[in-house]
């Protein structure tokens, strides 16, 4: 049985939890944050205030690090240097530097690390990268990823609105769909960026370049309350793959239309992909490294140094 630790109890450890919880080889057995209260509404669990006390008195083989951006790198290298493997939120940092610190800290103590970068565990997406490996639909030709949503006044200590902390929106939403492109389909080769950036929203539109194709991405905080979506259309030579408010459908030339999980007929069909959390399914990853001792091979560093390289040049 593995025992995991985690700290920084704020808004995403509310889809970590759940899934640590239900979980059969690992055990949650440590929560830490400044705050007591985020903690109250789990009283089965250990209590701490204070990161350091929390690595001195309980024996760790994994710690979860939810934590504002601008904390990941120094509380990783720390737990790391104690012996514990660690997962932790995205982004990595705001620096390229840190990601070589942290992966040679991991190597020199002999643990594993792995940014969580939900959307390669996504089965939309997934499938998505799925079809553009396989050439089932002939070359691609286009791309639209979009992830849209109000400005995040509600954070703790305003850290998301300080740049220096956060990175704003082009580390906070746009990274997601970067850091899957980059996944999916290589570095793209070049960037064309415009911003409407204030002290009261930020909002960013990137068109990038890739050898045969370009992928459009939108990312935004707006000042009003728009709802939070994220989507994505895809266009292939044979099919156009979108991801919309109905859920994934594949548009055939030919006029077809299969939709995810819906019953086949007529000339409809269903994609039979299996219902699943993405965030419990990259923390059921990196266990399964962490317990057979496997390679963290779904998140490699050169791909977060030119995830980084591209955000700070927009």
């Amino acid at each position: 049985m593995l025992k995991v630790g985690l700290v920084g109890v704020g808004g995403i450890s509310g889809a970590h939890i759940p899934a640590w919880l239900g979980l059969e080889d690992t055990e949650l057995v440590a929560l830490c944050d400044i705050r007591p209260e985020q903690m109250e509404k789990y009283p089965d669990i250990r209590h701490y205030t204070d990161f350091d006390e929390m690595l001195e008195k309980e024996d760790l083989d994994i710690l979860d690090i939810c934590l504002p951006t601008y904390l990941h790198a120094d509380f990783s290298v720390k737990a790391m240097e104690k012996g514990i493997n660690v997962i932790c939120e995205k982004p990595i940092s705001l620096k390229r530097e840190d990601v070589k610190r942290i992966y040679d800290t991991a190597e020199k103590n002999n643990v594993k690390f792995m940014v969580a970068q939900v959307l390669r565990f996504w089965r939309e997406y997934e499938y998505l990268k799925s079809i553009y490996e396989s050439g089932k639909y002939g070359k691609l030709l286009s791309g639209t990823m979009t992830r849209l949503g109000s400005y995040p006044s509600w954070s703790w200590d305003g850290w998301m609105m300080d740049e220096k902390r956060s990175g704003l929106v082009p580390y906070d939403l746009h990274i997601h769909d970067l850091d899957f492109m980059v996944y999916a389909f290589g570095v793209p080769k070049n960037s064309n960026s415009f911003r409407a950036k204030r002290p009261d929203q930020d909002f960013i539109n990137v068109v990038y370049e890739f050898d045969d194709f370009f992928i459009g991405s939108e990312a935004s905080w707006y000042a009003s309350p728009y709802p939070f979506s994220a989507k994505f259309r895809f266009q292939f030579e044979k099919a156009v793959i979108a991801n919309e408010e109905g859920g994934l459908k594949i548009y055939e030339r030919d006029g077809k239309v299969i939709g995810l999980n819906e019953a086949a007929t007529g000339d409809t069909g269903e994609i039979n992909l299996p219902k699943s959390d993405a965030y419990a399914n990259e923390i059921i990853y990196f266990v399964d490294c962490v317990k057979n001792n496997r390679p963290v091979e779904k998140v490699k560093p050169y791909q977060l140094e030119a995830v980084i390289d591209i955000l700070n040049s927009l």
